[in-house]
C-alpha cells in the first residue's frame, strides 16, 4: 500500500514537525509527501523539505483551500491521496492504513477520519468534536459531509472533478457532494 500526501500550510512551523515525524512512525512505509505552501515566512518550508517533502509554492494572493488542493494533488504521482492540515498528526501508527483501508471498494472515493480538538479546546468544541466525529465507523456514510484536514481521495476522479478554486471554504464538502451524485461513496 502507498500514497501522496499533500500538506497545505502558511507559518505551520509549531506543528509541521509532529505531523511529519509521525509519518515515519506509520505502518504504511512507501509515502510520497507534498507541502503546498502560501507564503510562509517562518521555518515551514525548510522543515518540510528536511523531512524529505516535495515543496509546491502558491502565491498567497492566489490562495483558496480548492486551489491549494488542487496545486497539491497535481503533483501526487499516487492514486491515493492523502490530504492532511499542517497542524494535525497521527496518534496511531495505523492512521493512513485505516485511512486508506476502504479504497478497498471500488465505490469509495473519498475517506475522512476522526479528530480531536487540542487539549486547549474548550469543553463545547470538544463536543462538536466528538459528534462530528464518532467513535464509529461508517463504511459508506448517508451525507456528503468529510473534512479535508483528515481526509484522502482517488485521484482518477479528482482528475475528472477538481476543487473548486472559486470556494473560500467547504471544498471538501463540495467534492463529497459531486462524489454522492456521481454514486460513489464516503467512508468514515
Amino acid at each position: 500500500m502507498n500514497c501522496s500526501l499533500v500538506i497545505r500550510a502558511y507559518n505551520e512551523s509549531q506543528h509541521l514537525g509532529r505531523l511529519l515525524e509521525g509519518i515515519t512512525h506509520q505502518t504504511v512505509k512507501d509515502v510520497e509527501v507534498i507541502l503546498v505552501d502560501s507564503g510562509s515566512t517562518d521555518s515551514t518550508v525548510a522543515i518540510a523539505e528536511s523531512h524529505g517533502a516535495r515543496v509546491v509554492h502558491i502565491r498567497p494572493e492566489e490562495f483558496t483551500f480548492g486551489r491549494s488542493l488542487n496545486f497539491g494533488v497535481r503533483e501526487a504521482t499516487r492514486e491515493l491521496v492523502v490530504i492532511a492540515s499542517a497542524h494535525v498528526y497521527p496518534i496511531y501508527p495505523d492512521w493512513l492504513e485505516s485511512l486508506l483501508r476502504p479504497f478497498e471498494d471500488d465505490k469509495v472515493a473519498l475517506t475522512y477520519g476522526k479528530q480531536r480538538g487540542p487539549e486547549t479546546a474548550k469543553y463545547s468544541e470538544q463536543q462538536v468534536y466528538h459528534q462530528w466525529y464518532p467513535n464509529t465507523s461508517k463504511p459508506n456514510q448517508e451525507t456528503a459531509f468529510c473534512n479535508n484536514a483528515n481526509a484522502a481521495i482517488r485521484k482518477s476522479l479528482w482528475e475528472k472533478h477538481p476543487y473548486d478554486e472559486a470556494l473560500t471554504g467547504l471544498e471538501d464538502l463540495a467534492w463529497g457532494t459531486w462524489a454522492r451524485e456521481q454514486r460513489h461513496a464516503i467512508a468514515y
